[in-house]
């Protein structure tokens, strides 16, 4: 039995150098000790930060192949694609990683009513930080 280790993918090389990582043409997400990568998404038009989710290498390759995000839930340890249920699917324009590839970023278009959160906001960072008291920002 072949053993993959938590942070490669059976469907991701791993183990580049450096140099390959950070300025070559392969894909290879540096993905976590539980096999996640980080992923930002943004609004394609606007720039807005709409999320950040987890992706596991079923989660990237899905996303790769059928222009929609898909995510990895840590709480529900599952894969779900965005907007299955609420209609908030999310179209992506670009895909970027970031110099080490241990992040993502997607460019989204939002689809359905645009939000982006599971508590029915657009963005899910829709509170700031003021004098170390949470403030409503839409």
């Amino acid at each position: 039995m072949t053993v993959t280790p938590p942070n490669s993918s059976a469907r991701f090389p791993a183990g580049l150098d450096r140099d390959s990582l950070e300025s070559g043409e392969v894909l290879a997400p540096s993905f976590n000790s539980d096999g996640l990568v980080a992923a930002v998404a943004t609004h394609a038009q606007s720039g807005e930060v709409l999320m950040l989710a987890w992706m596991n290498d079923e989660a990237l390759d899905l996303t790769i192949r059928t222009g929609e995000a898909h995510y990895y839930s840590r709480s529900r340890q599952e894969l779900w694609r965005k907007g299955e249920t609420s209609g908030q699917v999310q179209r992506v324009s670009e895909m970027r990683v970031d110099c080490d590839q241990d992040a993502i970023w997607l460019k989204v278009t939002p689809q359905g009513d645009g939000g982006a959160c599971h508590v029915g906001r657009r963005s899910c960072f829709y509170r700031a930080v003021e004098g170390g008291k949470l403030v409503f920002r839409d």
